[in-house]
């Protein structure tokens, strides 16, 4: 009989263990030798502080990543760290931390890169000859804002160089961090070069304590989103990921973030990609127990029967009829508030790439 070692939840943590990455050439699993050794280990581990944040620092080779998927509204991305302290059990990212040996699991969350000289190197992509400026997306597989930002600054030093090229830019973020940077993306706002939004996944703190353990509250974001609406900064919301019988409050979360100056929004489906779909299951079986059967149900309703699909047609808002009631809701929603449900143009004729002729001096 197949034995599984009793996961306790980690308190800030989103997961609980350290999924084995899908290039391990080994897989363990837990075996129960009769002596009751799982039940007498996982309560000698009730007494553990949890697993502490530790930041490697790599030299950064490049920063931008080129994206040409016929479903994401961005040519670049650029990401100053990997990995996301936020926890949040659901990301899509999770599996991009396989490359480097780690574990999509506790290892996403707790060992994190940090990209050295990363604004001095998009500097100089951003004088190359025939570099074109298009829609760039700021944190695309991490969130630029998360608490290791606070020290570190990569996301300032890179926004820096961004407002001094007069380069467009999206950020989408969970961290109120971001109202540090008004100084810069307020200037930026004026010549129509940015946009924020911030992801609420629900109002319920509770579940947003345990989806997304170390983003900001709900009630922090639309605070957030209020200050940078009030600096004159255009914001919209993500609404993402929608997950069936969890975050039911979605015309809540968007009433409430049109309240607070959001004028776009736009909404995403769960996505279990990889490693993630046991991941996803495990916090479930811990969490809501009582649902979980429901819960993968629904998501395999609108992902033709598997835990994820990753063709382009379908893999941001799946198929079906419960695909076909959450945009109907969404749609209802966003007409009956106002929203616009395209991302905010930007513009690209601002761009001055000899502005950043002296900026290695700066770092």
């Amino acid at each position: 009989m197949e034995a599984r070692l009793p996961l306790r939840r980690l308190k800030g943590r989103g997961v609980s263990f350290a999924v084995p990455h899908r290039f391990e050439s080994t897989d363990r699993a837990a075996f129960d030798d009769g002596w009751s050794t799982l039940a007498e280990q996982a309560q000698a581990d009730d007494g553990h502080a949890p697993p502490a944040t530790q930041v490697t620092w790599e030299d950064a080779r490049s920063a931008l990543t080129e994206n040409d998927s016929p479903d994401i509204g961005f040519r670049y991305g650029l990401n100053p760290y990997r990995g996301c302290e936020h926890g949040c059990v659901y990301c899509y990212a999770r599996p991009s931390h396989s490359y480097l040996g780690l574990s999509p699991g506790l290892d996403f969350e707790t060992r994190l890169i940090a990209k050295r000289g990363l604004a001095a190197c998009l500097a100089r992509e951003l004088q190359r000859p025939g570099y074109q400026p298009d829609g760039l997306a700021l944190g695309t597989v991490t969130d630029a804002y998360q608490p290791i930002e606070r020290e570190l600054r990569l996301t300032r030093e890179v926004l820096q160089v961004l407002h001094d090229a007069g380069h467009p830019l999206a950020i989408v973020t969970k961290g109120s961090g971001v109202e540090r940077d008004i100084d810069l993306l307020a200037p930026m706002a004026a010549q129509g070069l940015v946009a924020v939004y911030l992801t609420i996944t629900t109002l319920d703190p509770a579940l947003a304590r345990a989806l997304e353990p170390r983003a900001a509250a709900p009630h922090r974001r639309l605070r957030t989103l209020r200050t940078l609406a009030e600096a004159g900064i255009p914001v919209g919301v993500s609404v993402s990921p929608q997950i069936p019988f969890l975050n039911e409050d979605m015309e809540q979360v968007l009433a409430a973030a049109h309240e607070a100056g959001a004028r776009r929004a736009f909404y995403q489906v769960l996505r279990l990609p990889w490693e993630l779909s046991p991941l996803f299951r495990q916090w479930l079986q811990q969490h809501c127990p009582d649902r979980a059967e429901r819960v993968m149900a629904r998501i395999q309703d609108m992902r033709g029967g598997r835990d994820y699909r990753a063709d382009f047609a379908q893999r941001m808002k799946g198929q079906g009829i419960w695909a076909d009631l959450l945009r109907q809701r969404f749609t209802k929603a966003c007409d009956r508030l106002g929203y616009e449900r395209t991302r905010a143009p930007v513009r690209t004729d601002r761009f001055r790439p000899a502005a950043l002729a002296g900026q290695g001096e700066l770092f």
